[in-house]
């Protein structure tokens, strides 16, 4: 997922972040405060504040703390809320190439915040992007979906086993079974 921008919500005026999946045809909102929005703005303008905002700060003690960013993960919703994951890589030793992989629970807001300063990437759980996300490109998903039906209008079974056939995903025999004795059907 990336940051698509910000926008404010018209029957309430509050600050709403919009991710948008990497196909570009989904969009999350998740609604946010003022404060976060301000935060995730600053990041994505990479703006020098006179006093480092929170979130710059989060940032300078995962450097001097040998902690990385790796990957947010916004996981869930529960009851109307977004959940979400830091995880973190914690590099053990300088010696060693051992690395700890550790993971805490943060607001999406504040995740955001810290992903676009630190310029790591965005999951999001396939459930949660089906639940919560609105069509951004509503004529591409028609015309996917026409496209779809036109394959499936002009493709016959035998056209299908044949391709599948050749890409080794099918038996030659489709009633042949693993086992060695024959399976009967009652």
């Amino acid at each position: 997922m990336t940051v698509a921008g910000l926008a404010l919500d018209a029957s309430n005026r509050s600050p709403i972040v919009l991710l948008r999946d990497p196909s570009g045809r989904r969009q999350v909102p998740i609604w946010i405060d003022h404060a976060q929005a301000h935060n995730i703005v600053a990041g994505l303008q990479q703006s020098q504040a006179t006093k480092p905002l929170t979130h710059d700060l989060i940032v300078s003690i995962l450097n001097m703390g040998n902690l990385q960013l790796d990957r947010v993960i916004i996981h869930a919703i529960e009851r109307n809320n977004f959940q979400a994951v830091l995880k973190l890589c914690f590099k053990k030793s300088t010696e060693e190439n051992s690395t700890e992989i550790i993971e805490i629970g943060a607001r999406p807001s504040d995740a955001i915040a810290l992903a676009v300063r630190t310029k790591c990437t965005i999951w999001m759980f396939e459930r949660v992007v089906a639940e919560a996300s609105i069509p951004v490109n509503e004529e591409a998903d028609a015309e996917d979906q026409d496209e779809f039906r036109r394959f499936l209008k002009d493709v016959s079974p035998a056209d299908l086993i044949r391709h599948l056939k050749d890409s080794d995903q099918v038996n030659e025999d489709p009633f042949e079974s693993s086992d060695s004795e024959p399976k009967s059907e009652n």
